[in-house]
């Protein structure tokens, strides 16, 4: 079985390390806002990777925003969600395995707005870069 490889980044190791240990992302914030807690495994290591991501949830389905706050490449989760999409979802104390599927067309339309809605700066990091920024559905499987 792989191992946990903890973030290079203090914020987010800080972040998971919280969840872990109060077993819940429930009081865990970006920008005070709520956080879902995506488990994956990294594409090219295969180590277990842990990721606090904002929370964005419509009729029961989570989205995944790889926003990387408007930089002009995606975040690295993103690749690992392309190579591996099977993952574990925590929202809450409550923990699902779900499937990432990236949304494209019409179906990323109607998702955009609602991640808008819940985190408003994602419109101002569409606008500091030119790729579109991706979503993913963490869906039940």
């Amino acid at each position: 079985m792989a191992n946990y490889h903890p973030s290079p980044s203090a914020w987010v190791r800080d972040q998971v390390a919280l969840i872990d240990a109060n077993g819940t992302t429930d009081g865990v914030t970006i920008m005070d806002r709520p956080v879902v807690l995506l488990t994956m495994t990294g594409r090219k290591s295969g180590n277990i990777l842990k990721v606090p991501l904002m929370r964005v949830e419509h009729d029961g389905i989570c989205v995944a925003v790889a926003s990387k706050g408007g930089a002009p490449d995606h975040p690295q989760w993103y690749y690992n969600l392309l190579a591996h999409p099977d993952i574990t979802l925590q929202d809450g104390a409550h923990v699902h395995a779900v499937r990432a599927r990236e949304l494209t067309g019409s179906e990323r339309e109607v998702w955009w707005p609602r991640c808008v809605a819940a985190y408003p700066p994602y419109a101002d990091y569409q606008v500091k870069t030119d790729r579109l920024i991706p979503l993913f559905a963490l869906e039940p499987r």
